[in-house]
């Protein structure tokens, strides 16, 4: 008999880890609903025409292509099946492919709607993405990302608030340690001009974006390749080293731009939102200025932003930026500024889990338990189960005559919280044994003071 298995990359999610992404998904909708956000949905399959060409070269290898239905080689051209050439084959086999992330389909929606959409438009989204990417500890081939955007505008209170809610989010997740990464593509492109290299900035962009993964020395080794000399590199590294707090940094960059224009635009854009920020009667705290920061991703062309957890061996848990041309890949004529944040909820959940920082009620599945000692109690025990739902709290009945150890180690192992035990005497009475199982204390209680107790503890 075939051995079951599931392929590389993706993952089963049981009832425990269900509730604890649902509890983050949960926690991250209600930020994005308290800032005016709308909710979307785009389809799993997208046509490969529509991502290919948005990612950059190494986001193109990382696609997902489904073979055309059917006799998917009926159409391939014989001499490139001869030949292995997967770049003029790959059309002829495959029309579509899994989304690479939600920001593409999102512009492909907001073309295709334009005359629908409210403008500045403010979506969310919280769908499964897809990557042909090595599977490793925080990486997967089948993941969620939570995104929101905001498309047509150009207004730099979206990034601002792009800061807020970030940290409204971590709030809401009981995360206090990590650390907002900010920089912005004119910076980049600032730097790519002093060094001479304002013609090959997208290779230098990739590179940069590379020096976490690899270190110093193999992002040189990847430029020099690219015809980057020593006298480039040092100039290069001289600045993405400079530490100093953001004003230090920002004093450094202003002299070494004096002659870049795009270098200006950026550190000026940069300290606007900073005190945009400020504005809304925040702070910057767990902001951090981040020279190199790049984001690989080639659609990028204002701020951008990554987010760390601290303490924990796992890459970023969330990312985004500014984008002014995305929508114009589609049609010309449509040239929408948009920027976006998006969270990894399997990272989140990952930090969380390496943090121990759950709350209990996060795994709860049921708030109440109702236990019964025999048929006459079970039947009494389905008008209260009734009663609970009416008052939305969440209950159960145990389905089956058992003993109560049993009836009371499933409710242990389900981790709720609390226990109605009904017997002869209780339903003579009315008047309820609840327990409740963390601390083991028992009251005898009316229904409605049951109802009164277990909602005063939610």
């Amino acid at each position: 008999m075939e051995k079951v298995s599931l392929p590389k990359g993706t993952r089963d999610f049981g009832p425990t880890q269900m509730a604890k992404r649902q509890f983050i998904i949960d926690s991250i909708k209600k930020v994005f609903q308290k800032y005016g956000f709308q909710p979307l949905e785009t389809p799993a399959i997208e046509n490969l025409s529509t991502l290919i060409g948005k990612y950059g070269d190494e986001g193109d290898q990382l696609l997902f292509k489904i073979l055309n239905s059917g006799d998917f080689l009926k159409d391939a051209n014989k001499q490139n099946l001869e030949d292995g050439n997967s770049k003029l084959l790959t059309p002829e086999i495959s029309e579509k492919g899994l989304r690479y992330d939600l920001t593409v389909p999102f512009a492909r929606y907001v073309v295709m709607n334009r005359h629908e959409i409210t403008f500045p438009f403010k979506r969310y989204q919280i769908q499964p993405v897809w990557r042909a990417d090595r599977p490793q500890r925080g990486r997967y081939r089948e993941f969620y990302q939570c995104d929101a955007d905001v498309v047509g505008t150009s207004s730099l209170v979206c990034e601002a608030e792009i800061i807020l809610m970030i940290k409204d989010a971590f709030r809401s997740l009981g995360i206090s340690d990590y650390s907002i990464k900010i920089n912005h593509r004119g910076i980049l492109s600032g730097l790519a001009e002093i060094i001479g290299a304002g013609e090959n900035e997208s290779a230098l962009f990739v590179a940069i974006d590379k020096l976490d993964k690899i270190g110093e020395e193999k992002v040189k080794e990847e430029l020099r390749l690219k015809n980057f000399n020593e006298q480039n590199l040092s100039l290069l590294f001289e600045t993405l080293n400079f530490k100093g707090s953001t004003k230090k940094k920002i004093d450094f960059l202003a002299q070494k731009f004096n002659t870049s224009e795009k270098g200006q635009r950026g550190i000026k854009d940069f300290n606007e939102v900073l005190s945009l920020v400020e504005g809304f009667g925040g702070n910057n705290d767990h902001v951090e200025f981040d020279i190199a920061l790049a984001r690989g991703l080639s659609y990028y062309t204002g701020c951008i932003f990554e987010v760390k957890i601290n303490n924990v061996a796992i890459g970023s848990v969330s990312g985004g930026g500014r984008y002014d041309n995305l929508t114009a890949v589609f049609d010309a004529k449509e040239n929408s500024s948009g920027v976006g944040i998006s969270f990894g909820i399997d990272r989140i959940y990952d930090a969380m889990e390496e943090l121990k920082i759950f709350p209990k009620e996060a795994t709860a599945s049921s708030t109440v338990l109702i236990t019964h000692l025999d048929e006459a109690s079970f039947t009494y025990g389905l008008k209260i189960a009734q009663l609970l739902r009416e008052k939305e709290i969440a209950g159960e009945i145990y389905p089956d005559q058992a003993k109560i150890k049993k009836q009371m180690e499933y409710a242990d192992k389900k981790k709720i919280p609390f226990v109605i035990v009904i017997g002869s005497e209780e339903v003579k009475t009315g008047i309820l044994t609840l327990k409740k199982m963390e601390t083991g204390d028992q009251s005898k209680l009316s229904i409605q003071e049951i109802i009164n107790t277990i909602l005063s503890n939610k």
